[in-house]
C-alpha cells in the first residue's frame, strides 16, 4: 500500500518541572515545525483537571496555532460535546475560520461521563476483535469500571455540566452542529438560528470513537470522517474501524469512509535511545487509569527509579504495549501494520516526550523516513 498522510494530534502536555506557560509555547512551536515537515493536520486534544495536560480547550489552542502557520489544517481531537452546546462550537471554531478560512477541523468527542457510565453497566469487559495476521498488536480489554467512581472524574463532570442540563443526544447533537454551519438550523417551535461568525464556514467535521458502537454510527450514518483511537483503545480499534464503514451512507460530505487512525509514538536515532525517552509513558497512564488525572510527564530518572507492582503493571500494560517507540525504521513498520490492519486514510500521531527537543526530534525523524518513500 502506499504511504498515506501523517498528522498531529497535540494534548499539550506539561513535562515535569515545566509549566503551562511552557507546554503552549512548546505546541505552537511544534505546529511550526511539523508543518514544514509535511505533516497534514495539528490535532488538539480536550482534558480537564489533569496536572499534565495543558490542552484544556481545543478552541482556545487551535486559534493560537493556526495563528502561528499557514499551511497546516488545524482542529480538535476532539471537543466533548456534553461540555458545550452546538451553537458554542460553531460559533468557536466560526471564529477562528473568519480569518482563517479553509483549514478548520471540528472533531467532535463524547464526554468521557457518558463513556464510563457505559463501561460501568457491563457486567464485564465486551470480547476483544480478532487480531489482525500481519503483527500488529491488538490487546486484550482492560477492565476500567472502576474509573467511574473516582472521585476527581465526578468532579469534572461536576464542573463541567451545565446546572439543570439533561443528558443532550449525541446525534441530534451533531446533526445540530451540522444544520448550523449550513445555515439550514430551525428549532422544534420552527425558528431559524444562525451563526455568525460559524455558518458557512469552510470547516471538515470529524467524529471520534474508540469503539463500534454510537460515535462509529453516528459518524457512518451521516456520511462524515472518523478518527479511531488506537492510542487510547488499542484493543477495540478493529471494532471502531468496521463499525464505521458498516454504518456508512454517502453524503454530501463523503463518497465513501474516509478514517484516520492515532498511534503513540517516539522515535530516536535507535531503539534504545527510544526506548530511554518513552521511559516515563507508563508512570502517566496509570496516573490517567487510577483515576488520579494526567501527571506531569516524568524526566526519564523519574522513571528510571518508581518501583512497579505487578497490579500496577497490568493496569498500563495494553497501552505500554502499543506505543510504537524506536528507530524510524522500527516505527515505520509498525505504523504500516496498523495502516494496513486498519485501512486508515491517514495517522494521526502523539508523541510526548519529557523534553520539547526529542519531542520534535521524534516528529522530525518519523516525517524523513515516511515521506521519503
Amino acid at each position: 500500500m502506499p504511504e498515506i498522510a501523517l498528522s498531529v494530534l497535540d494534548l499539550v502536555p506539561i513535562s515535569e518541572g515545566a509549566t503551562a506557560a511552557v507546554a503552549v509555547r512548546n505546541a505552537i512551536d511544534l505546529a511550526q515545525r511539523t508543518e514544514l515537515l509535511g505533516y497534514k493536520r495539528y490535532w488538539l486534544a480536550e482534558h480537564h483537571l489533569n496536572a499534565g495536560v495543558a490542552g484544556t480547550s481545543p478552541p482556545v489552542v487551535a486559534a493560537l496555532i493556526a495563528d502561528a502557520t499557514r499551511r497546516i489544517r488545524v482542529g480538535s481531537a476532539g471537543v466533548q460535546l456534553a461540555h458545550r452546546t452546538p451553537l458554542s462550537v460553531v460559533e468557536e471554531f466560526g471564529l477562528i475560520d473568519a480569518l482563517h478560512p479553509g483549514r478548520l477541523d471540528i472533531g467532535l468527542g463524547r464526554s468521557g461521563k457518558q463513556l464510563l457510565k457505559e463501561r460501568a453497566a457491563r457486567p464485564e469487559p465486551p470480547p476483544a476483535a480478532p487480531a489482525p495476521d500481519n503483527g500488529l498488536l491488538v490487546p486484550q480489554r482492560v477492565d476500567l469500571r472502576k474509573l467511574a467512581g473516582s472521585p476527581r472524574v465526578a468532579l469534572t463532570f461536576a464542573l463541567l455540566q451545565q446546572p439543570g442540563a439533561e443528558s443532550p443526544d449525541y446525534g441530534e447533537q451533531v446533526d445540530d452542529i451540522l444544520a448550523l454551519l449550513e445555515g439550514t438550523y430551525r428549532s422544534a417551535e420552527g425558528h431559524e438560528a444562525h451563526a455568525i461568525p460559524g455558518e458557512g464556514a469552510e470547516v471538515e467535521v470529524w467524529i471520534l470513537g474508540s469503539s463500534g458502537g454510537q460515535s462509529a454510527n453516528v459518524a457512518g450514518r451521516r456520511g462524515l470522517r472518523f478518527a479511531a483511537n488506537y492510542h487510547v483503545s488499542p484493543a477495540t480499534v478493529l471494532d471502531a474501524v468496521a463499525g464505521y464503514r458498516a454504518a456508512f451512507r454517502p453524503s454530501r460530505y463523503l463518497s465513501r469512509p474516509y478514517v484516520a487512525v492515532s498511534a503513540d509514538v517516539v522515535v530516536a536515532e535507535d531503539d534504545a535511545k527510544a526506548r530511554e525517552l518513552a521511559a516515563g509513558y507508563g508512570l502517566w497512564v496509570h496516573g490517567i487509569r487510577t483515576g488520579q488525572g494526567a501527571i506531569p510527564f516524568p524526566a526519564p530518572e523519574t522513571a528510571a527509579a518508581h518501583k512497579w507492582t505487578s497490579e500496577d503493571r497490568a493496569l498500563v500494560a495494553d497501552r505500554v504495549d502499543t506505543q510504537f517507540v524506536g528507530s524510524p525504521k522500527t516505527v515505520v513498520e509498525k505504523l504500516r501494520q496498523l495502516r494496513d490492519a486498519t485501512g486508515a486514510d491517514e495517522l494521526a500521531i502523539t508523541t510526548i516526550t519529557h523534553g520539547h527537543r526529542d519531542r520534535v526530534r521524534s516528529y522530525e525523524l518519523l516525517a524523513g523516513e515516511w515521506f521519503r518513500y
